[in-house]
């Protein structure tokens, strides 16, 4: 941490009186709601574009920020010890996963259906598809996934998706329920979170705590990170019912850290209690953080290792420097070849990264990039119960991925005997 205290609220009463009516407005814990948006600064997963317009926080932190750049960990390389065996191809942009205690392995893709392989083998109908108000366009549609710890009994499906209302996009996570290979909706759990054609962040987990844990970009708009009445650029924790915990930081806000930019990555080292969350960096500068409760990761104040004169913010455990990852799905590895050690799945990087971590979990010791260009761009990475890890790539995204016949897939990683 760096910094002396910063007065946030003196922040919030400064771009209240600039923004006049366009204004964040909480209504109720669940309910929060944005009037009109701003883009600030857009860009697309690891491409060029930018439209870029400086707000009062960018031009506030140009005079309060000096910097201290960290190199990232030194890069290593071995034997790869897994051997990639393809077990679903012919995909449509799958964005999250997760594996039932049966070993049926549910999916989303992110134009709107919920998919399923089964014994190895890809189920040829959707357990659901999407319809209105839910829309897919630019980097919004069906994201992130999460299947309940009594999933065998209560058949409960948690998601997260893109949707229109009185011509505003937003995002909302919902429970769906599932019976003989079809979902319905169930409950809304919360909305309203602002979203965008870009910065939807979009993943949801289930902590080791139980609680549902949700990843929001900033929506284009670098005024809503810093804002804790808004559910943009934050990473959220409610109940498993939609209400919210009595031990969030901030108490009636699912808030649970804020000043994140894109995150789209979510993993625990249970034994440590240590969280991590991959994000986005505007200009470079990708960030692979610990998160704590009611910790402030910066955005758009501080960026990477800068260190503030006004803002208290915690340190990434590494960032990219000028090297853009574009960094998706994280997964902490607890058995296997690779145990004690966090995968990140890049975008533009298009390649596996495995990190060795420090004992107790708060070092980067090391950086492994593995399958640099073999498969395209990778999107999400998870571990499996029998150890094996599995991967998606994002080739037909349109975000500068160069689709092949048989994209997009998934990929299993077994360890090698």
């Amino acid at each position: 941490m760096s910094g002396g205290k910063f007065n946030i609220n003196k922040l919030f009463l400064f771009r209240k009186k600039r923004a006049g009516a366009k204004n964040i407005q909480r209504t109720g814990a669940k309910n929060f709601r944005r009037v009109g948006t701003k883009n600030f600064r857009m860009t697309n997963e690891g491409s060029s574009l930018e439209n870029r317009k400086e707000s009062p926080y960018i031009l506030r932190r140009r005079n309060s920020l000096f910097k201290t750049e960290r190199s990232m960990p030194p890069v290593s390389q071995g034997e790869f010890p897994f051997e990639a065996q393809i077990i679903a191809e012919d995909l449509n942009i799958p964005w999250a996963m997760d594996i039932s205690k049966d070993g049926r392995i549910y999916f989303t893709e992110r134009p709107g259906t919920l998919r399923m392989i089964q014994n190895g083998k890809l189920y040829p109908e959707p357990i659901m598809t999407f319809r209105e108000p839910f829309t897919s366009q630019g980097e919004g549609g069906l994201l992130g996934i999460a299947l309940d710890p009594d999933f065998l009994q209560n058949h409960f499906i948690y998601v997260m998706h893109t949707y229109l209302e009185d011509n505003q996009t937003y995002n909302r996570v919902i429970r769906l329920i599932e019976q003989d290979n079809r979902a319905f909706i169930d409950q809304v759990l919360i909305d309203r979170i602002p979203g965008s054609l870009v910065h939807n962040g979009g993943r949801i987990k289930i902590g080791p705590d139980g609680k549902l844990y949700i990843s929001t970009g900033d929506a284009g708009n670098t005024s809503l990170p810093q804002n804790l009445s808004s559910t943009a650029g934050k990473i959220l924790r409610i109940e498993l019912d939609g209400s919210i915990p009595e031990d969030n930081p901030f108490p009636g806000s699912p808030v649970y850290s804020y000043g994140l930019r894109n995150p789209q990555g979510m993993a625990w080292d249970p034994a440590n209690n240590v969280m991590y969350a991959s994000d986005h960096g505007s200009e470079a500068r990708d960030e692979i953080n610990i998160i704590i409760p009611g910790g402030n990761y910066g955005w758009p104040l501080v960026i990477g290792d800068e260190k503030s004169n006004e803002l208290t913010v915690q340190q990434p455990l590494f960032n990219t420097g000028n090297a853009t990852w574009a960094p998706s799905g994280i997964a902490y590895l607890n058995q296997g070849p690779w145990e004690n050690r966090l995968l990140v799945a890049t975008l533009r990087g298009q390649q596996l990264v495995s990190i060795p971590l420090s004992e107790n979990g708060t070092e980067a010791l090391s950086i492994e990039p593995w399958l640099q260009g073999e498969y395209g761009r990778l999107r999400d990475v998870i571990q499996a119960n029998d150890g094996s890890i599995y991967l998606s790539t994002s080739n037909r995204d349109g975000r500068g991925g160069v689709p092949r016949p048989e994209d997009d897939r998934i990929i299993r990683l077994i360890p090698k005997s």
